[in-house]
């Protein structure tokens, strides 16, 4: 039993090493680590589970030095509003679809959250909110997790299909894709200029975890600390920094290419952290529930696009 823990752990290190050094796609390596984790379990998975944020937080952050300061503003602003309606609307069509599947009350919030905002993220900080107890925001994670890895393969071949521009798909990916590292990943399959929108959108889009937090836990009674996602800011500034010392963007290109490896490897623990007990713990109407909420978001957004009501 010893030694096979022991092959485990050196076939888990063996394939990391390997997903680097072949520059495999964000895609690729979060499909490694699904089929390694339910094939064999993951040996790390305490340590991978907190590593994934903490790389992801960072990785977002290293990829603001790439970009340009004043592009960042003028895209992560001209979504605002189409944000603000798209998290009004999928937040009331979730809850009225709750009900109709009778969803329990707080597992329909959490993925309705969870679609409407930002995956995961959004799903720990409502959690915290309304105190849902364990297995709720498992099964609301577990959702949100399958659909992320689908997004990674399905979208940059609909968006090709859609003839979307590399901007039209960076929006349409922030947009429609739950967690930041899923529209990091799908958008940088797509292109630099795709990867530059779908960041910026998907970060000005997380900011609503904020004011929706406080309304939620308004709404419950709730004391809860709501946690701002201050690695937003670390974006920002190292934009800031490389776009106003010009001199030194070289460094910076470095930088934001690191941090797309990083990624790289994120997904690959964020694929491993799955196991069989969690996608046991889906039932069929909470499932359905994020299945639909998310098919309706997707089409609606690409819809929006496509026919220039949402101008990108």
């Amino acid at each position: 039993m010893t030694q096979y823990r022991e092959l485990k752990k050196t076939l888990y290190g063996l394939l990391v090493i390997v997903l680097l050094a072949s520059g495999a796609s964000a895609a690729v390596a979060l499909l490694v680590g699904v089929i390694f984790a339910l094939a064999f379990g993951n040996p790390f998975l305490a340590r991978t589970r907190v590593l994934s944020q903490k790389l992801l937080q960072i990785s977002v952050v290293g990829l603001g030095a790439g970009m340009d300061l004043l592009v960042v503003g003028k895209t992560g602003l001209s979504g605002v509003g189409y944000t603000a309606i798209m998290i009004v609307l999928t937040m009331g069509f979730g809850t009225l679809l709750g009900r109709i599947l009778k969803t329990q009350r707080d597992t329909s919030l959490l993925i309705s959250v969870g679609t409407a905002i930002c995956g995961g993220s959004a799903i720990a900080a409502a959690a915290a909110a309304i105190k849902a107890k364990s297995e709720e925001v498992s099964v609301a994670l577990a959702i949100v997790f399958i659909l992320n890895a689908l997004a990674l393969f399905i979208f940059p071949p609909i968006g090709h299909a859609l003839d979307f521009t590399q901007m039209q798909f960076g929006f349409w990916s922030a947009l429609a894709v739950h967690d930041t590292s899923s529209v990091v990943g799908t958008a940088m399959q797509y292109g630099p200029e795709a990867l530059l929108t779908g960041t910026t959108v998907k970060l000005a889009r997380a900011l609503w975890i904020v004011p929706l937090t406080i309304f939620i836990s308004s709404t419950r009674d709730s004391k809860a600390p709501v946690k701002i996602p201050w690695f937003i800011l670390g974006f920002i500034f190292m934009a800031a920094l490389f776009t106003w010392m010009p001199g030194i963007q070289f460094v910076g290109n470095n930088i934001a290419a690191i941090s797309r490896t990083l990624l790289v490897l994120t997904l690959f623990f964020i694929g491993s952290n799955l196991s069989r007990d969690t996608i046991k713990s889906v039932g069929i109407k909470p499932f359905l529930q994020g299945v639909v909420l998310w098919i309706c978001v997707s089409v609606s957004t690409a819809i929006a696009i496509k026919t220039g009501f949402l101008k990108v």
